[in-house]
């Protein structure tokens, strides 16, 4: 992966992908871009069973191996670690600097007092390993003592409220022909698919959400939680409706002659997760399946267009999937894609439907039109060890990005997403916050490391004995020594003679200057200074009587046409929803941010944000969608104005 790609698009939210190294030991990522250019303070841990090596990761910034063991053979509590006691004999071999020792300590604990951890802090009162009281105090030892594991303490709050009001406002109108939606609770209601109820076999019967059977809520994979309840949608429908028909299956069943008033309501899916799991053949992602629905969702849908002359399909989804078989059949007037709900997959759901509130979700990528829009997924790359790699080849060019350079339309573009409302963007302004120069100003000094005071002598073999009458815990790691290994090790650093093979140019001197992109958390500080502010505003522009609606604004850069670097067409940059649902006829103004780094590119020479241009043409696109834009404001005249065709 190029530098510039690795700044602009995977470090810009966050960084995990790597170069030809594991991520647990890629000193690149954890120590000059998180550490030293992000200024990140906290530690670094691995994921569960991710560390690979010992002394390396160590060096290269890894802070915390977790849970401890090695991954040679992916069984947990196998009695071996690459750190634990290996930490212990390396630091007093000499290996890994007691310097490097202090930063992992100092880093795990000011994470503890950062979290409050240190005054009236909870206990953790559940177990990870069974859902009864009792059980055993250490997991995975024989003979381990039985105690109260799970407490049952509901922490839940109102967790509830928030987790349907995200549910809700994700919920993304596709398709409403003619307005068909909302409809009544008084219409007859036929719902198909195995998606609309929750799992019959029990809401966390499968392990780790590794199958897609009843309600898809969210993917597989050790990330998942178990649901404290599910309210499904068939269950919410007849709640609320009066006349409601369903038919708990994939499969087109035989059903009585509809009438034209009848509303047919499809629910269909497209699973993913982790590759610990297969499901269905797919290896977490969706290599089997593509991006096709699953258990025969399109032939539902198309069966169910051909029966009824109104049909609402439902999608849970965790990204694009292809709905040309079905979407411009003329029986399917709305399709809704409801993402992964969750537990509150119900009244989220069928408030929408039947117009108790508008929708206001808009797509976070694009749906195309075919798989082959897209570029490959994967260049794949012969390596030694037999395995594939992903050259990102396509560097900036993905999803909205690769499908404006190569004009190509997508069925819905990145950012649609409809509502019961119509909405007009009106009275734009833009105003100059910061004069912006080519490189942003010097950043700040490195603050004084707390390491610095802590003692960086070599520590006594007697300080890794394993301690007298310690009842040790059969399959338990520790990070003591037998005495013998303790002074043996020992007498390796302390004569100094055998050193480990570091890296070229490994130090354990922090350089008192850092990378001119760096600072604090988040690196200099001075490239998130905003540049530019937008107003616009939004006015609910329908009919009275109709719902009222959340607007959506979206911001996307243009940069200009004189920048003399390759940029994509337009670059999602802020976006803002009106605060409140706006009745007919009322409007509110919402404020856009464009900072110095929505401006800038990576220049991989100077190692820092660049803008090429600071006086040019900078165009700051304004609308609902990437492809529907009528606001546009310039950086350099600052003037605003509509009905400039926008370049996607």
């Amino acid at each position: 992966m190029d530098d510039r790609t690795l700044h602009e698009l995977y470090l810009w939210p966050f960084a995990d992908g790597i170069n030809g190294s594991a991520a647990s030991q890629n000193s690149y990522l954890l120590n000059k871009l998180l550490k030293d250019e992000l200024g990140f303070q906290g530690p670094v841990m691995t994921d569960w069973l991710g560390q690979i090596s010992g002394v390396a990761s160590a060096l290269a910034g890894l802070d915390m191996s977790m849970p401890g063991d090695t991954v040679g053979n992916n069984i947990p509590l196998d009695g071996y670690s690459n750190w634990m006691y290996e930490l212990t004999r390396s630091v007093l071999n000499g290996s890994v600097p007691v310097d490097r020792l202090n930063d992992m300590a100092t880093r795990v604990v000011a994470t503890w007092y950062q979290l409050g951890q240190d005054k009236d802090y909870p206990p953790p009162n559940f177990s990870t390993n069974t859902a009864d009281r009792e059980g055993p105090l250490y997991p995975g030892a024989l003979f381990s003592p039985i105690g109260v594991v799970n407490e049952y303490v509901n922490v839940q709050a109102d967790h509830k409220v928030v987790a349907k009001q995200v549910a809700q406002e994700a919920i993304t109108l596709l398709k409403n022909n003619g307005s068909f939606l909302p409809i009544s609770t008084s219409a007859p209601l036929f719902v198909f698919g195995t998606d609309a109820q929750a799992d019959p076999k029990g809401i966390n019967s499968c392990t780790d959400k590794s199958c897609n059977r009843g309600l898809l809520g969210m993917g597989w994979g050790s990330g998942s939680a178990n649901y404290p309840y599910i309210d499904d949608p068939i269950s919410s429908f007849k709640r609320k409706a009066t006349n409601v028909t369903y038919y708990a299956t994939d499969n087109f069943p035989s059903v009585p002659a509809p009438t034209e008033d009848d509303v047919a309501v499809v629910f269909i899916t497209s699973d993913a997760g982790e590759n610990t799991y297969t499901v269905e053949g797919n290896h977490g992602d969706r290599d089997a399946s593509g991006l096709e629905a699953w258990h025969n969702g399109d032939e539902l849908v198309q069966k169910a267009a051909a029966k009824y002359s109104n049909v609402v399909v439902v999608v849970h989804t965790v990204g694009p999937i292809i709905v040309e078989p079905w979407i411009d059949l003329p029986s399917v007037k709305a399709v809704l894609i409801a993402h992964l709900p969750g537990q509150e997959a119900g009244d989220s759901l069928t408030e929408i439907i039947y117009g108790e509130t508008s929708p206001s979700g808009h797509l976070p990528y694009s749906i195309p039109v075919s798989e082959d829009d897209y570029p490959d997924s994967l260049d794949l790359v012969a390596t030694p060890f037999s395995q594939t790699q992903d050259t990102y080849s396509e560097g900036l060019y993905i999803d909205y990005r690769y499908l404006n350079k190569n004009n190509i339309k997508p069925r819905f573009a990145f950012g649609h997403g409809l509502s019961y409302a119509s909405f007009s963007f009106s009275n734009a302004s833009i105003t100059r916050v910061t004069e912006l120069s080519e490189v942003p100003p010097t950043r700040p000094a490195k603050p004084k490391s707390p390491v610095a005071s802590l003692n960086t002598t070599l520590p006594a073999a007697s300080e890794a004995y394993f301690p007298d009458g310690l009842d040790r815990i059969w399959r338990y790691l520790y990070p003591w020594l037998p005495k013998g290994e303790a002074d043996a090790a020992y007498k390796i650093g302390a004569a100094g003679d055998k050193k480990y093979p570091y890296p070229e140019g490994y130090s354990d001197k922090q350089k008192e200057d850092g990378p001119p992109a760096g600072g604090p958390s988040g690196g200099n500080p001075t490239v998130w200074d905003v540049a530019y502010t937008i107003k616009v505003t939004v006015t609910n522009t329908a009919k009275e009587g109709t719902t009222a609606g959340k607007a959506v604004a979206q911001a996307y850069v243009q940069f200009p046409e004189d920048a003399g670097v390759d940029t994509p067409v337009i670059q999602l940059r802020d976006f803002a929803k009106t605060g409140k649902a706006l009745a007919p006829g009322q409007s509110e103004t919402l404020e856009l941010s464009i900072s110095r780094r929505d401006v800038s590119v990576w220049d991989t020479a100077r190692q820092n944000w660049v803008v090429p241009k600071p006086d040019g043409k900078y165009k700051i696109w304004v609308g609902e969608a990437s492809d529907n834009l009528p606001v546009v404001c310039y950086s350099d005249s600052l003037e605003c104005e509509t009905g400039v065709k926008s370049p996607v």
